[in-house]
């Protein structure tokens, strides 16, 4: 059984440029979200039971741990106009790169930089013990794929991160609770059983259009991949009776040393794009169960695209992660005239209706427990020497301890020079 962790030390990863990205007027991804998402975790007082880091940016050969350099060095240079977002000639997209759907907006790859290192960072910090729990709301861009961006994702920082974890784990488990499947993560893996990647999504005619309940891996990794298909309108209970009992069976039986939980909240319900229904409550329910088990964890964010329900929820799954009721009313912050009319931090459900019937979900749970049955117990890895790690801890805490000493960097000057962001490490770690 795995060791239960008697004393969490979570570490928050955030950098103040993140909220300045813009994907044009139109496009529904929002990297503000982040942003407002960190002034209520100021707000509520979170940060102060938080070990708060600002992020490396990540550099080209971190990213092409995974990505082909190529691809990393297009991103690198493209430029914004060369890529109208609304009159693009198919012939002038390259690597998916322009449109609607993957724009190429200012400011780009800097947003790629922030959103990898962070989730190299947190991984470095969870192979050396440092931390029992790493958070980086700024991560979790599960579709982009080894040569080509998709579904607002360009770099794969969860694969990163994932990657860098295997230097010190036999084992991780990747969870996605987006309502989109991370088929960019559940690619990268397919035909390995050092990592098994289970994804619970809105299945159907919807993006990205795959993770049947039939993808099950290949190879050596095949019954490693596990895909929960769901229909729209599912709300908490059900989703988290299947959420419990599916998750609780593959963490039994694959026991893995290290878990990745992605978490979109564009499952929740009045999701400009998803077709769900869960509340905070029931979300929240999953990440905490997942933290139940004591196992190192690197959580993400993902997709949302109701902005002001996304910083609801990842704040509130921060009170989880810190064990930290937080009351229903939001606090004064830069940002709260976005929360009305209600200006609570608890949303109710939709009144529609559930089309994931009894009969469905009782067909996907027996389906998915059928599939655990095919696992080997805790797989072995044949000795090898692990390559080297990207970042040395070194110099990682010796880059934090210089960033601490800087104490203008603590304010957001860009805005109110008296506002505290604590967007670098303010705590002896």
């Amino acid at each position: 059984k795995q060791k239960r962790m008697s004393h969490k030390r979570i570490s928050y990863f955030y950098d103040s440029n993140v909220g300045a990205f813009y994907y044009g007027s139109d496009h529904p991804m929002k990297p503000f979200r982040i942003k407002m998402a960190h002034q209520l975790i100021l707000n509520y007082g979170l940060y102060r039971h938080l070990n708060v880091f600002e992020p490396h940016y990540a550099t080209d050969d971190e990213m092409a741990q995974f990505h082909t350099k190529e691809y990393i060095n297009y991103i690198k240079n493209i430029s914004p106009q060369a890529s109208n977002e609304f009159s693009v000639d198919p012939s002038e997209i390259n690597f998916n790169i322009g449109g609607n759907d993957c724009p190429a907006f200012q400011g780009l790859y800097n947003f790629a930089q922030i959103s990898c290192g962070a989730s190299i960072d947190a991984a470095i910090r969870l192979n050396y013990g440092y931390s029992d729990i790493c958070v980086n709301w700024g991560g979790g861009l599960h579709h982009a794929k080894k040569t080509e961006a998709s579904g607002f994702c360009y770099v794969n920082d969860i694969v990163l991160g994932i990657l860098e974890l295997l230097k010190h784990n036999n084992r991780v488990l990747y969870i996605d609770i987006d309502v989109h499947h991370g088929d960019g993560v559940e690619e990268a893996f397919y035909s390995t059983d050092r990592v098994f990647t289970a994804s619970f999504h809105k299945f159907g005619d919807f993006f990205p259009g795959t993770g049947c309940i039939k993808d099950i891996g290949k190879k050596q990794g095949k019954y490693y991949t596990l895909n929960v298909p769901l229909n729209s309108g599912i709300q908490n209970v059900d989703y988290f009776n299947l959420f419990q009992t599916v998750m609780g069976a593959v963490i039994e039986k694959y026991i893995p040393n290290a878990i990745v939980i992605q978490c979109g909240a564009d499952s929740l319900a009045w999701d400009r794009l998803g077709p769900l229904n869960l509340t905070l409550e029931g979300h929240g329910q999953c990440v905490s169960f997942i933290q139940s088990f004591g196992i190192p964890l690197l959580v993400l964010g993902g997709g949302g695209y109701t902005i002001k329900n996304v910083s609801r929820c990842w704040t509130y799954e921060t009170s989880l992660l810190l064990k930290k009721e937080i009351p229903n009313e939001i606090p004064a912050n830069d940002y709260y005239e976005y929360y009305g009319p209600s200006y609570l931090l608890h949303i109710d459900p939709k009144n529609e209706d559930n089309k994931n019937t009894r009969e469905y979900l009782d067909l996907i749970q027996k389906r998915c427990l059928e599939h655990v049955k095919f696992l080997d117990s805790a797989p072995s890895v044949p000795f090898h020497t692990p390559p080297p790690d990207l970042r040395t801890t070194e110099d990682v805490n010796a880059r934090l301890k210089s960033k601490a000493q800087k104490e203008d960097e603590f304010y957001d000057q860009s805005n109110q020079p008296n506002k505290q962001i604590f967007a670098v490490c303010l705590c002896k770690c």
